[in-house]
């Protein structure tokens, strides 16, 4: 009997996960905060976007899409998504409300897909009624299609013209991102009717396709805009180290697999380059890899002395870095949260001045960030 209740009590502690720090008191290099959180049992959530009437959407990689209304996360999800599958990386990836949403209703929705050709990353918009989605149209989908299960991005951003660029990850198949007829590698520049945006840097080569904005990208999974210069700022998983935020730059060719500071899983050299001519050097790169997901700049008033500053979650590292850019060059670097030991997968700057955070695992919580009293 005392053996049977060791396994048991060892089981326990082993499923348990990491204690619940909710509500306790962190302090870093300039402010105190503590965590409030707001939702809890999300199955892999991956992305979450401000309502104007006050509540939260959030996508669960699993294929649902959710409502936290009034601090509650709301038991039925949301009806009427686009097809998709959840295997591998893919499933439910990121949620974006268009610039005019209260006026128009309309949200966007990356995804994973599979079909006979095997699986690839799409977009769909949706008009959004409050419990359900309405005229769903795929309005992008990567190409050619691949039979792995990784690698899918699916970051999303809008820019001040009210264009949305798309990120789509190598699918696992480096050399696909340096070639410009080929979706996968890469961010993508479209109208919300998917068109390419006006002004894209390839509409005149008969070999590129014309939505293409940036490529040589591995895997980008944190997508902002400046708050000052409307430039979009993104971040990328490097292999075993070589992690990197950029800003992207329309035809840039940020090297991958051809330049990087990370090596293969295997252990041995992808490129013996970090940098050559013809490509974008990054901003900022981590080595060992933190496996970065999610990403926003801070502009509230709950925290005066972090306005400015990048917040970047890592989903290996299970932590919160701040950094402050300072012309152009990280002068700054803080690990936050890095007793939590849950795995972040995203990071939004919320309307309430808060910064908000979702944690990735079946039980994947929805936290805030807000002041000490």
């Amino acid at each position: 009997m005392r053996w049977i209740l060791a396994v048991i009590s060892f089981t326990l502690l082993l499923t348990a996960g990491p204690t619940s720090l909710a509500n306790e008191r962190f302090s870093s290099d300039k402010a105190d905060f503590r965590l409030e959180t707001v939702a809890t049992n999300l199955e892999h959530p991956w992305s979450l976007a401000f309502l104007p009437n006050g509540d939260q959407l959030v996508t669960e990689r699993a294929g649902r899409l959710r409502v936290i209304r009034d601090g509650k996360l709301q038991k039925d999800h949301i009806s009427g998504l686009p097809d998709l599958v959840a295997a591998g990386q893919g499933g439910l990836l990121d949620v974006i409300l268009h610039p005019q949403f209260e006026e128009n209703r309309l949200l966007f929705l990356s995804h994973a897909h599979r079909n006979l050709d095997g699986m690839t990353t799409r977009v769909a918009r949706a008009r959004f009624t409050g419990d359900a989605l309405e005229d769903v149209e795929v309005i992008f989908e990567a190409l050619p299609r691949s039979n792995t299960t990784r690698h899918f991005a699916g970051r999303l951003e809008f820019d001040r013209n009210g264009y949305l660029y798309v990120s789509v990850g190598d699918r696992g198949q480096k050399e696909r991102a340096q070639d410009l007829g080929d979706d996968a590698g890469g961010v993508h520049r479209i109208t919300i009717n998917g068109k390419p945006a006006p002004g894209n840097p390839f509409l005149d080569d008969p070999s590129a396709n014309d939505t293409f904005f940036t490529y040589g990208n591995r895997n980008i999974q944190g997508m902002t805009i400046h708050p000052d210069t409307g430039e979009i700022w993104t971040h990328e998983h490097g292999p075993r180290g070589g992690d990197e935020i950029n800003i992207l730059e329309a035809g840039a060719n940020y090297g991958w697999p051809k330049v990087t500071y990370g090596i293969g899983y295997s252990g041995l050299p992808i490129s013996n380059k970090t940098t050559m001519e013809g490509v974008k050097d990054p901003l900022h790169f981590w080595d060992p890899s933190i496996a970065p997901s999610g990403m926003a700049f801070y502009t509230g008033e709950l925290f005066p002395e972090w306005r400015g500053d990048l917040f970047v979650g890592a989903l290996a590292m299970r932590k919160v870095v701040r950094l402050t850019i300072e012309d152009g060059d990280v002068v700054e670097i803080e690990n936050l949260l890095t007793e939590l030991g849950e795995r972040i997968r995203d990071v939004r700057m919320g309307p309430d001045g808060a910064l908000w955070l979702l944690t990735d695992s079946p039980r994947g919580k929805v936290y805030r960030m807000v002041p000490t009293e």
